[in-house]
């Protein structure tokens, strides 16, 4: 089924749309959510929390491109469930440890409501940094920072050794490091 029927199934309050969103994009969905949080239970939750956030929300949201908006729900459900589950126990996991990679480059966004506008002109800066690298650099980096997946695996997508992807990343971030200090954001 087409994403924009299921989207329609989602307008009309029909419950199918979440059976076809879980046909089409459960394996999808659960590689962003096993990603961060590596625990199997934890992933199935999030994903069926993703399905339901989506019923909450379209509508009104009518999403024009539902395997992105599906994966943005995820990633922001798994983010919250690992802060929960490390909030009373500090744990490793491919997800700290991406974020301690790129703690180096990019301020940290103080959880406050004065903070909001200040998040969202980074994060427009960063968009902008991501379409001046060249689609490999990119797609690498995404891979690491925003699905957090381990080296290893980026390696084996792309044939690469890991201490090259490792290398790869490195030099990204001090891009990055310097992009930022261009536009007047210092770490």
């Amino acid at each position: 089924m087409e994403d924009r029927d299921i989207v329609k199934l989602y307008l009309r309050r029909d419950e199918q749309a979440i059976q076809e969103s879980e046909r089409k994009y459960s394996r999808y969905l659960r590689s962003i959510a096993g990603s961060i949080l590596s625990d199997a239970e934890d992933t199935a939750e999030c994903e069926n929390d993703a399905y339901l956030a989506a019923w909450n929300s379209i509508p009104p949201q009518e999403p024009a491109d539902l395997k992105t908006y599906l994966g943005k729900l995820t990633r922001r459900i798994s983010i919250d469930c690992y802060r929960k589950r490390t909030a009373v126990r500090r744990g490793g996991g491919e997800y700290a440890l991406s974020l301690d990679e790129l703690e180096e480059c990019v301020p940290s966004a103080a959880e406050s409501p004065e903070n909001a506008l200040e998040g969202t002109a980074l994060s427009d800066i960063l968009d902008a940094f991501l379409r001046t690298l060249p689609e490999t650099k990119r797609i690498v980096f995404l891979r690491r920072y925003w699905y957090a997946e381990p080296v290893a695996d980026i390696a084996a997508r792309f044939g690469y050794k890991e201490n090259r992807v490792r290398t790869m990343l490195f030099r990204i971030r001090e891009e990055l490091k310097d992009h930022l200090s261009k536009e007047g954001i210092w770490v």
